[in-house]
């Protein structure tokens, strides 16, 4: 197994401040598919909605887990036809960061770097349920960041 080097972020006073991946899992995933036999292939076209946030919470000095949740609904008629609800987590070390900017760096760079796994998992879920892969658009975390401070 190869180890990948840690990705440099932001400079601090001279020194290169590092996001370190310590690991990235599967925290809870749940796909429903109460319609797949009733479902009209010349019915309307399936409305989807897709819903993600993105959490941190802080475990010890300089170490954090960040966490995605992914809701993503397909309905018909006003009916489900899948829905698929993934959490999906990683713990990062921040070594050398001005504690002004962890918060961006947790909320923006950590989801941004999780997010092509989670998209993945989420795609394969859709699939094995015989449906087309959902293929998540790409997510500007900054954007979401920005607007998740102006809401109080």
């Amino acid at each position: 197994m190869q180890k990948t080097k840690p990705q440099t972020t932001a400079t601090t006073e001279g020194t290169s401040a590092l996001i370190e991946v310590r690991g990235q899992y599967l925290k809870d995933l749940s796909f429903e598919n109460p319609r797949s036999l009733a479902l009209d292939p010349q019915g309307p076209q399936p409305n989807i909605g897709v819903n993600v946030e993105a959490k941190a919470v802080h475990l010890s000095e300089n170490t954090y887990e960040v966490v995605l949740q992914i809701r993503a609904e397909a309905t018909q008629k006003d009916q489900t036809i899948f829905l698929v609800e993934l959490v999906y987590g990683g713990v990062f070390a921040l070594n050398g960061v001005k504690s002004d900017i962890v918060e961006p760096i947790l909320m923006v760079e950590c989801p941004r770097l999780l997010f092509p796994f989670a998209r993945n998992v989420v795609a394969d879920m859709v699939r094995e349920g015989g449906f087309p892969p959902l293929l998540l658009n790409p997510i500007d975390f900054a954007q979401l960041y920005q607007s998740q401070k102006k809401t109080p």
